[in-house]
């Protein structure tokens, strides 16, 4: 049985199922196994579909962080057709540019004592993923966690020291009177505000 290995590492759609489709036209209709490495989900997802459509055996592996190997298995007899048929891109999540933006010192309504406490919790839970966000961005009752007494300024601490911007609204600072007592990150404006979260390719809001 014949194996073949595609590298489509790197590739946009639909370069993983164009060269992975080649790659079972050299089989010539004899029964094999194609393996295409790729690395995002998106793409095994679109060589899942095409495999299904075809009636091939497909399995798929994550192997690290952003790289999968999708396995085909072609039972032959009927060599694969020249003419492409169409593929549709599903877009790639960007990865590595998430933007927190914390409006309030509590996360969610009913009860502020809850809600002080869940911040605090998320924030802590933040600090400690895998891969930080990009920005995390404080405004309205959301400068008071970055100012002196709030419970989590270890936690941005940690998260500005590990590459995250921790950027807070000025304008917020001077309504609250704290702007003598920021203590992380640093002062930002609505421009800026507007810019990093239409620029985000993640949201997050808690």
């Amino acid at each position: 049985m014949m194996k073949k290995t595609v590298n489509a590492m790197g590739d946009p759609c639909p370069i993983p199922v164009v060269k992975t489709r080649a790659a079972i036209r050299e089989l010539n209709g004899a029964p094999g196994t194609v393996e295409t490495l790729v690395d995002n989900e998106i793409a095994v997802q679109n060589l899942t579909k095409m495999a299904v459509q075809k009636g091939y055996g497909v399995s798929s592996q994550q192997l690290g962080k952003d790289q999968y190997r999708v396995t085909l298995s072609i039972a032959g007899g009927i060599p694969e057709e020249d003419e492409p048929e169409e593929i549709v891109c599903a877009p790639v999540p960007k990865r590595g540019n998430t933007v927190v933006a914390v409006s309030s010192s509590a996360m969610g309504t009913g009860n502020d004592e809850l809600g002080a406490a869940l911040m605090k919790a998320f924030l802590y839970a933040l600090a400690r993923q895998e891969e930080p966000p990009a920005a995390v961005l404080f405004y309205n009752g959301g400068a008071k966690l970055t100012c002196e007494g709030s419970v989590s300024l270890e936690d941005l601490k940690d998260l500005e020291a590990r590459g995250t911007e921790i950027l807070t609204c000025g304008t917020c600072l001077n309504f609250y009177g704290l702007t003598e007592k920021l203590r992380v990150g640093g002062v930002t404006n609505m421009y800026d505000i507007v810019e990093k979260l239409t620029g985000a390719g993640l949201v997050v809001r808690p």
